[in-house]
């Protein structure tokens, strides 16, 4: 087994070896506590933060890892913003119509829809630090994946804890992670899902398709990463080139 000093050495190295993290704009704080590998810090994106964690996933003598990874967000906000913000997403959205949806403010649960009859799952939403915690149950893997999305996308959020469970449980597998996100695409106003490809295998998404601008390219790469259960990202979507 490899010693605490070497693990962490190899997980620099493969860190500062990865293009999509960069470590000189946001340093990582790497260290054990007990037997528990602590990382901490601020990251570029989402992408960034679920990278670092594959890597740290994959090293021998790796027990358990707290991740206090925050995504830095566009703009700061309150935690109450940024709870009211998501709520709103949460109760604006067709599919989760018939959700129980409510708020932890200062430790007491506020009730932002009662679904009594025929209810189709509750989510509680509580942000501390900016960063968002869904508790409860979705009734299916999509619902799950779509109110995480929803809750990265709410300004002010640097990092979203899904708690979900789904029930009755279903089984998880490539098809569902494509499935949400063509979901989650579909309503993002950023960029036109109509002309991305998508495809999943062993947790890693490949786009395809052609897109305007390189910024819409960039967006569903992110939307991507966003999904419960994606490992990386393989972004072939095509920008074009205007006359």
């Amino acid at each position: 087994m490899m010693t605490k000093e070497t693990t962490l050495r190899r997980l620099r190295a493969a860190l500062e070896h990865e293009p999509r993290i960069n470590l000189h704009r946001n340093p990582i704080h790497i260290a054990f506590r007990n037997s528990d590998l602590v990382l901490e810090g601020e990251v570029d994106n989402i992408a960034a933060k679920k990278l670092t964690l594959e890597r740290a996933q994959t090293l021998d003598g790796v027990q358990r890892i707290v991740d206090l990874l925050r995504v830095q967000p566009a703009e700061r906000r309150g935690d109450g913003a940024v709870r009211d913000t998501v709520c709103a997403s949460l109760l604006r959205e067709p599919t989760l119509r018939r959700c129980t949806i409510r708020a932890r403010v200062k430790g007491a649960l506020e009730t932002r829809r009662e679904r009594g009859a025929e209810p189709a799952g509750e989510i509680v939403v509580t942000v501390e630090n900016g960063v968002v915690t869904l508790a409860g149950e979705a009734i299916s893997l999509s619902h799950m994946r779509l109110a995480e999305v929803l809750a990265w996308w709410a300004p002010g959020c640097c990092d979203v804890v899904n708690e979900l469970k789904v029930v009755p449980a279903e089984d998880d597998n490539d098809d569902e992670i494509t499935d949400a996100l063509g979901l989650v695409l579909e309503k993002d106003p950023l960029v036109h899902a109509d002309q991305i490809r998508a495809s999943t295998r062993a947790g890693i998404v490949t786009l395809q398709g052609l897109l305007g601008t390189e910024q819409e390219r960039k967006m569903a790469e992110l939307d991507a990463w966003y999904i419960h259960g994606v490992r990386d990202v393989v972004n072939r979507i095509e920008v074009r080139l205007h006359a």
